[in-house]
């Protein structure tokens, strides 16, 4: 039988249960970004995005929803995932009311909450579509995200818990879950046995976690092993768009909408954890392997095909069309997170950077005020676009009719303190280079580690350690080239005692990437790096159509201060082919070419001054 912990607890284990997992972060209560870059992220989500994505959600009617008063006629009819859209707002919330206060924005959660409160029905169920338009409804839809706006809950109400103390809304949840399991795990009345939309099996995790109480993971067990296996389920369904197209213990490869699956899997990943069933850790590693190496963007983004919002096949990459929602890349953080409790191997890491800064980052804009919800590589010119092709937006947006993703950054940015440590016994680990510090309890004694950098635009990180002694192993980015560590796994092992400093330095040189050659869509070209930045060119800086210009790979690359993005740019020797304004559609080739300066500036940053064409996969000669 499947979805029973206690067989489950039978089963071959890749852990000791009385120790735990291998590295356990150190929680955001006890980590501080205290300058550089991201501290200047997360105080513009704090002073700016939070409030702008409110006042966006109040317009749209989102907010005033939670009244659950709307009535046949009345405006903003509420919508099936609306819900999912703010409690990801309060969580978020949760999250930098953890770190400082926030009065405003604290005020408008409690009222939001109240809302909740004062509106659930007796029985638990909370849903503002499905109390407010058709109640009749309620648990009979599968793909209608009622499962998924409650695992948002529970993620919200336990982040809120946290940060405040308050725990009105963490009781909602917990009378919202207990109903779910007894509808769907214990009686299987309602008219379908798995979410269409997964999510809510890492947040059943959480809940467990939190509480101690054993029915919630084992709800998300039944959830995982349910799916793509019972007749009750919409066989619509059925397909690699939900997961649904094997059991999840058959799968092997990243399938179907890409932030269902990444969701999917990091609950996958937390079930594998906490029961120790190798079984599913061994799926986790196929899938995420499989996502890495064979489906994903250079700039972390995942989803290459807008149709389905995801997965295609192996090395199907196209750029004009990329799909890389900002939610997937924010879901392969999740995932990667979670594969690095399981064994210390640099490439959880090395993903987590990619994505921060770059697929996720794309998603807000350098104003924190607007988003992009797809994330190309390739901005191509207005007349080269045929109609019946899909494209994204050229410019972002503050809010979408599927507004997923500002409330996903809202909540991801400030709760970047969490990836940035982790523990093993008496090893700090240091995954991501932000100032920062951090405190612990090792089994040696109380421990704090700082640091201090200007990442991602220096390479220069410089650790103090006070404590007893112990050891800290340090992240060697997968994008530096040098030999000068002795590694393991991709970490450098150093011992430490009070008031140890180490330093490093990984020199930021300029790099072209090039493609597997199974991706045809970037044959010939390169992608420009730095660090972890992958840059990009724009035409409000090289003129128009961007695919008349060649980099010399041979020429000079200088990086420099761009005054209005306040950003480096690079600046590197090109070519470009000269156009002629009659020329004929075909013509003996000539030699068009006349030097140029092209100017590239960091991927995030793209689309943040006149619409403009863009470029990451540039030509090469």
């Amino acid at each position: 039988m499947y979805g029973k912990i206690d067989l489950i607890i039978g089963k071959e284990c890749f852990f000791d249960r009385k120790s735990g997992w291998k590295m356990k972060p150190i929680s955001l209560k006890n980590v501080d970004i205290t300058g550089g870059f991201w501290k200047q992220k997360q105080d513009l989500v704090r002073t700016v995005t939070a409030d702008s994505v409110y006042k966006r959600f109040y317009d749209t009617g989102r907010v005033t929803a939670l009244k659950c008063n709307w009535k046949e006629g009345m405006p903003n009819q509420p919508h099936v995932f609306w819900d999912s859209d703010v409690v990801k707002w309060i969580e978020g919330v949760a999250y930098i009311l953890e770190k400082g206060p926030a009065p405003e924005l604290e005020a408008k959660a409690d009222a939001m909450i109240e809302d909740i409160a004062q509106n659930q029905w007796e029985d638990g169920y909370f849903n503002t579509y499905f109390i407010t338009v058709e109640p009749e409804r309620r648990f009979q839809v599968q793909d209608w995200h009622e499962l998924y706006c409650a695992g948002h809950m529970i993620e919200a109400a336990i982040a809120y818990k946290h940060a405040t103390g308050k725990d009105k809304l963490l009781k909602c949840a917990i009378k919202y879950a207990d109903l779910i399991d007894r509808v769907f795990r214990v009686e299987q009345s309602a008219g379908f046995m798995t979410p269409g939309h997964e999510e809510i099996e890492l947040a059943l995790v959480k809940l467990y976690r939190e509480t101690g109480e054993k029915r919630y993971l084992q709800l998300a067990l039944f959830f995982i092993d349910m799916r793509g296996r019972n007749d009750k389920d919409d066989r619509r369904l059925y397909n690699k768009n939900f997961q649904a197209h094997l059991p999840v213990r058959e799968q092997r490869t990243a399938e179907g909408h890409a932030v269902r699956c990444m969701y999917l899997f990091s609950g996958v990943a937390d079930v594998a954890l906490e029961t120790g069933d190798k079984e599913l850790l061994d799926v986790c590693h196929a899938i995420f392997d499989n996502a890495v190496n064979r489906r994903m963007y250079i700039t972390g983004g995942l989803g290459a095909d807008r149709s389905e919002e995801g997965f295609t096949i192996d090395y199907d990459l196209p750029n004009a069309t990329a799909y890389a929602e900002t939610c997937a890349a924010i879901g392969l953080a999740f995932f990667a997170h979670r594969m690095q409790r399981f064994e210390n191997r640099s490439i959880y890491g090395d993903i987590i950077e990619k994505v921060i800064y770059n697929g996720i980052l794309s998603g807000l804009s350098l104003d924190g005020k607007a988003f992009f919800y797809e994330n190309p590589l390739e901005i191509i010119p207005k007349e080269a676009k045929p109609p019946e092709i899909h494209y994204a937006k050229p410019q972002r947006s503050e809010v979408f009719w599927c507004s997923c993703c500002p409330p996903n950054i809202v909540r991801f940015i400030p709760d970047l303190g969490e990836y940035i440590y982790g523990v093993e016994d008496n090893t700090i680990f240091v995954d991501q280079f932000m100032s920062s510090k951090a405190s612990v309890k090792l089994p040696s004694g109380y421990a704090e580690i700082s640091q201090e950098t200007n990442y991602p635009f220096e390479g220069t990180v410089k650790i103090t350690y006070h404590g007893s002694p112990a050891q800290v192993a340090v992240r060697i980015p997968a994008w530096y080239d040098g030999n000068e560590y002795v590694t393991k796994d991709g970490y450098a092992y150093y011992p430490v005692e009070d008031g140890s400093v180490l330093e490093f330095n990984f020199p930021m040189n300029v790099k072209l990437m090039e493609a597997n050659a199974k991706v045809w869509q970037d044959t010939g070209c390169c992608a420009v790096m730095c660090g972890p930045l992958v840059y990009c060119m724009e035409s409000v800086d090289n003129g128009s159509y961007l695919r008349r210009i060649r980099i010399l790979e041979d020429g000079k690359f200088e990086r420099k201060m761009d005054e209005e993005l306040g950003l480096p740019a690079i600046y590197a020797d090109g070519l470009r082919r000269e156009m002629e304004e009659n020329a004929p559609l075909y013509a003996p080739k000539k030699n068009q070419d006349v030097p140029v300066k092209v100017k590239l500036i960091p991927y995030f940053a793209f689309a943040n001054r006149e619409e403009s064409e863009m470029l990451v996969w540039a030509l090469v000669k």
